[in-house]
């Protein structure tokens, strides 16, 4: 009996270490969270300090674990969340400041106010962890709540997956090409799945810590091989110039000099073209032109596509950011594909926009933005004669896992124009880039990017980079894109395994059992 009364009262002991908050303060609960949030951004691209993200991680789960009630719980992940969003979107404020005399009282909420939206999904995890005894069942029912509400932020208005956890492994160079390959399986969010529950389970004893080092030998092994033994199906796609005009925002906004844009896309166009055929003899070419670049309405312009056309001369297309209106009101947000004579073969209208950004949610009851875009009919793939099946996306688009391509009309390549001059010299466009990349993975297809003051660059479908201009550098680039590989796993299957993942750890870690409990009936 007294070994009995030993283990029963270590076993109190625990559950009381367990549910004793920290001796803090509310606020300085609030503040300690909020620093650990913003910490754990450091993790995120460009800077990918990962070491910090156990440290933080687990910061929230001791406070999540030894809250009062579910309700402190989750404050505690709210706090986290609004820390790590605030500190990962703060590039946002440049935004704001492009528009600075009309939107002056909204620069110092912009990064606060989106990362306030976002926050509450970090509760998700810090509530539902505790239907689980601690160690590993915690760490793996927090893991599962974390993904599964992380995926849901594509529902919020519509959609901001932004800096998910995943994009941690996007490290720059053949480093980042290994450690993404398992992306082609469970995309992005199984990397944060997979991130998380690493995280966390290295501060479970040696043998977790070994446990993690095993399996993340077998991740690189499985990228190593993955890389030097994947081939595409066939050649079948073109060469594309990315032209890169560098027009700052301040330029586009004042609309003073549309004629020096314009001729300045076309002094780079030739330039690009020149290139091409020399670097490419023989192959076919395309050139693309970024979000918004034609300072008019392209399809209303037949003199300006000509001239376009003219100093893009051998390419089979041109293919062009502008605006459109459809002359009823509506605005798009488009991309259209130019034939050789001046003619637009294709268009694609912009599906997926920004909140607050080109639209604003119904909920607000005053006017914001000046103007507003509609949304098009859904994502396209054109069947273009010479450069094959491309799939175009406009923007930030291309954050979307899993809803970038057709599964009904698979396409060879993806072409993603955006202007990331908003956000200036910053993480921002850093970030859009890294999104861009993950996508050529996930779908096993080569994307080309063609961005306004930068980044322009090109990935492999393995998501090696093909080449790239840098911010604020004016240039166009010739890359002759590599051919698709067969449909990945991810590709035929989307987030629907990512979504079984996150469901099966929260049923695991909520179905066992902690081992004092055994011990104790088994005495």
């Amino acid at each position: 009996m007294n070994d009995l009364g030993r283990v029963t009262r270590a076993t109190a002991s625990s559950a009381v270490a367990v549910t004793s908050e920290p001796p803090l303060g509310p606020w300085r609960r609030a503040a300690v969270l909020l620093l650990a949030g913003a910490c754990a951004a450091l993790a995120l691209p460009p800077l990918y300090l990962v070491p910090v993200l156990p440290v933080m991680l687990f910061v929230l789960l001791r406070f999540a674990e030894s809250a009062r009630s579910w309700r402190a719980a989750a404050l505690y992940g709210f706090w986290f969340g609004l820390g790590l969003h605030t500190a990962g979107l703060y590039w946002l404020t440049n935004a704001i400041l492009t528009r600075v005399d009309t939107f002056w009282w909204v620069v110092p909420i912009a990064a606060p106010g989106c990362a306030l939206l976002l926050a509450p999904f970090a509760a998700v995890p810090a509530v539902l962890c505790r239907l689980a005894p601690s160690g590993w069942p915690r760490v793996l029912v927090f893991a599962g709540a974390w993904t599964f509400a992380d995926m849901g932020r594509v529902f919020l208005f519509t959609g901001f997956p932004w800096n998910p956890l995943g994009s941690i492994w996007e490290w720059p160079g053949r480093a980042g090409d290994v450690l993404m390959q398992p992306a082609s399986i469970v995309g992005v969010d199984g990397l944060t799945l997979f991130g998380v529950v690493a995280a966390l389970g290295v501060w479970q004893g040696w043998r977790a810590i070994a446990l993690v080092a095993c399996a993340f030998v077998a991740w690189v092994g499985f990228g190593i091989w993955r890389l030097d033994s994947v081939r595409p199906v066939s050649f079948v796609n073109p060469v594309v110039v990315l032209v890169q005009g560098n027009v700052s925002e301040s330029e586009k906004l004042a609309r003073s000099d549309l004629v020096a844009v314009f001729q300045r896309y076309l002094d780079l166009t030739r330039q690009g073209m020149a290139q091409a055929q020399v670097r490419y003899p023989g192959r076919a070419i395309a050139f693309a032109w970024p979000e918004t670049a034609f300072p008019g309405l392209l399809d209303e312009d037949t003199l300006d596509r000509q001239a376009i056309m003219r100093a893009g001369e051998g390419a089979t297309y041109g293919l062009i950011g502008t605006l459109r209106d459809d002359g009823r009101g509506h605005w798009f947000n488009s991309v259209m594909a130019v034939d050789p004579r001046g003619a637009v073969a294709a268009a694609y209208d912009k599906s997926t926009l920004v909140p607050f950004g080109e639209y604003q949610p119904a909920f607000i009851p005053f006017n914001i933005l000046p103007a507003q875009l509609t949304p098009g009919a859904g994502l396209k793939t054109w069947h273009l004669p010479g450069i094959g099946a491309v799939a175009p996306l406009v923007c930030y688009e291309v954050i979307f896992s899993g809803h970038v391509a057709r599964r009904d009309a698979r396409p060879d390549w993806l072409l993603n124009v955006t202007n990331d001059a908003w956000y200036g010299n910053s993480a921002g466009p850093r970030q859009h880039l890294a999104s861009v990349r993950m996508r050529a993975v996930e779908e096993g297809l080569p994307i080309a990017r063609a961005a306004n003051t930068g980044i322009s660059a090109a990935y492999g479908p393995t998501g090696h980079e093909l080449g790239r201009l840098g911010w604020g550098v004016p240039g166009s680039l010739p890359i002759g894109l590599p051919s698709p590989l067969p449909p990945t796993v991810f590709a035929r299957f989307g987030r629907l395994i990512p979504i079984l993942l996150s469901l099966l750890c929260i049923l695991a870690g909520i179905a066992m059992r902690p081992r004092k409990t055994s011990r104790l009936k088994n005495y």
